[in-house]
């Protein structure tokens, strides 16, 4: 099974993945976790070029270098892992691309960016989807203590558009589950277990 979180800096993806990954195992599953961009050494390069700060890149640049490190992931330990039985929980995955590069950065219009999900995941669509929806400034209010990456630096207008795409894609797949981040974490986690026991 693939499960992915996704949702802006700040949204608790790490918090529940962690959470997660212990109830799957206290029931007996295999997980693993990867981040994205990252995972494998080649992707965890790219990662570092994406978000150094000191660079310029253009936005069709930055879509194809995070989809090239997927691509690496993917290939090298995503589909192995669910070809053995094992449960991977990915911090974030194509639906980021779709918000970040398609609905943030304008990059290329919507419909190419699929085609290039497509590609960059191997043709592996999850099976479920956990969206933490959190709003721009109460993402700001949680991360203000952290240093900014090049991502991190576009500015509100951007991330009011990425959370715009996140909002459109949580209407329009059926495999997304919306929970609003502003929960408590307790009860996030009970809400992300109620679903996920639909499928185990």
């Amino acid at each position: 099974m693939l499960i992915n979180f996704e949702g802006i800096d700040g949204s608790g993806k790490s918090t529940q993945i962690e959470l997660l990954k212990t109830y799957l195992e206290s029931i007996g599953k295999e997980v693993s976790v990867y981040r994205e961009p990252g995972g494998v050494t080649i992707s965890e390069q790219i990662r570092e070029l994406l978000l150094n700060s000191k660079h310029k890149i253009h936005p069709v640049s930055e879509l194809l270098l995070f989809s090239a490190a997927r691509a690496q992931l993917v290939a090298d330990k995503v589909l192995p892992d669910l070809e053995n039985d094992k449960v991977v929980v990915l911090d974030r995955f194509y639906d980021s691309t779709t918000a970040y590069q398609g609905f943030g950065r304008k990059s290329v219009d919507l419909e190419k960016i699929e085609q290039i999900n497509e590609i960059a995941s191997l043709g592996r669509e999850p099976d479920l989807t956990f969206y933490l929806r959190l709003d721009w400034e109460e993402s700001k209010k949680r991360t203000s203590h952290l240093e900014e990456d090049r991502m991190e630096k576009a500015g509100e207008e951007f991330f009011k558009r990425v959370i715009a795409g996140f909002d459109h894609l949580s209407k329009t797949k059926f495999r997304f589950v919306e929970i609003d981040a502003k929960s408590d974490i307790k009860s996030i986690h009970e809400k992300i277990i109620k679903k996920l026991s639909e499928f185990l």
